[in-house]
């Protein structure tokens, strides 16, 4: 049988539509943390496509999503008073100080302060401070899960990428690494 997510349990189906927004963004917004999950800090930072996007920038990306949609929407703060990019291609760079542990701990941070934005407002609620105009939550809700499931995608492949790769040089490293003096004893043949 096969596995399914958490958002696929019955307790989810049975809660109402706001309880269900936040499972599902909770599922891709922990999916697009642990993407980093076992990388060295080199992959992580490796940019294997034209548009120079990287496993830890789009973390990082992912973190500007939660503030822009959950605190300047939600709150009307300016980006420069938030301290995120004011544009959102710019929030894919990475800095010297950008690491696995600190990018994947802003992320998490971000997305707690959005469950608390969200927590006191319904679905229906409007949200009157993204430079869009006003927005209902429930559009929010579903613009950053498009987003996240399509970041989620990007990391998918990245990560395919990256693992990959490494396991390749590995392979490639014990084939060409002479027989250790065990084989030799054993009689296995030389490589």
């Amino acid at each position: 049988m096969p596995a399914f997510p958490p958002t696929f349990a019955d307790e989810v189906v049975a809660k109402p539509a706001q309880a269900q927004f936040e499972a599902f963004l909770d599922e891709h917004r922990a999916a697009l943390n642990a993407c980093l999950d076992g990388l060295t800090e080199e992959q992580a930072r490796r940019s294997l496509v034209a548009s120079r996007t990287t496993l830890l920038g789009l973390v990082k990306h992912a973190t500007f999503v939660e503030k822009v949609w959950f605190d300047e929407a939600v709150t009307g703060r300016s980006r420069a008073e938030i301290g995120i990019p004011a544009a959102s291609e710019d929030s894919f760079l990475l800095d010297d100080e950008d690491t696995i542990a600190t990018v994947q701990h802003a992320h998490r941070e971000a997305c707690e302060a959005s469950r608390r934005a969200t927590a006191s407002l319904g679905v229906d609620d409007i949200l009157r401070g993204h430079r869009r105009g006003p927005l209902p939550l429930r559009w929010v809700y579903l613009h950053v899960l498009r987003e996240l499931a399509q970041h989620c995608g990007h990391a998918d492949i990245l990560r395919e990428q990256l693992v990959n790769e490494a396991v390749g040089q590995a392979q490639a490293e014990d084939e060409a690494a002479p027989p250790s003096r065990h084989a030799r004893a054993e009689g296995r043949p030389a490589r």
